[in-house]
């Protein structure tokens, strides 16, 4: 990937390669999933749910029950922002009769950019409960592939808010 830039029109955009969209693509499918699932005791959720109210069991429930839903819901349409994105990106690949294996340039408006830095930091903190990443220092199996995707993510997440502070 080739880090994100700004461009005379405000916009921000970035060059993908083929492998790094079906990075995208499959994570962002499977949060969505787990979006769609909300599963009560799988970490990853609750990374992404946290308890408001981590000492009180009952206050953090009840500030669950109202919030979750709508919580869920955001998520999830960020999600979809990276879905679309990548897909007109590609669509518009294909029209200029480029190659299935050339590289994708995705290009971002100033709310396309904002959902897209959130909907990476869910897709970090997903990754992060699976490897069992707490805090910061803490570091995934060293050489495992999917530390090289969270590692990876951060660096598409710190270019595009780069990107962001200069336009």
């Amino acid at each position: 990937m080739r880090a994100f830039t700004v461009e005379d029109d405000g916009t921000v955009s970035a060059v993908l390669a083929i492998d790094e969209v079906a990075i995208l693509v499959d994570l962002t499918g499977q949060i969505s999933d787990l979006l769609q699932e909300n599963p009560q005791d799988d970490d990853a959720l609750r990374r992404l749910l946290p308890d408001a109210y981590p000492d009180d069991r009952a206050a953090s429930a009840e500030f669950r029950r109202f919030t979750a839903p709508g919580l869920l819901d955001r998520k999830s349409a960020t999600a979809s922002v990276i879905l679309s994105t990548l897909s007109n990106s590609n669509a518009a690949r294909a029209e200029s009769g480029l190659g299935a294996e050339a590289p994708t340039i995705v290009r971002l408006d100033p709310q396309q950019a904002q959902s897209w830095l959130t909907a990476l930091g869910d897709l970090r903190l997903v990754i992060a409960a699976r490897l069992g990443i707490v805090k910061d220092g803490d570091e995934g199996e060293p050489g495992a592939v999917m530390t090289e995707v969270y590692d990876w993510l951060g660096y598409v997440q710190g270019s595009l808010v780069e990107a962001m502070d200069q336009a």
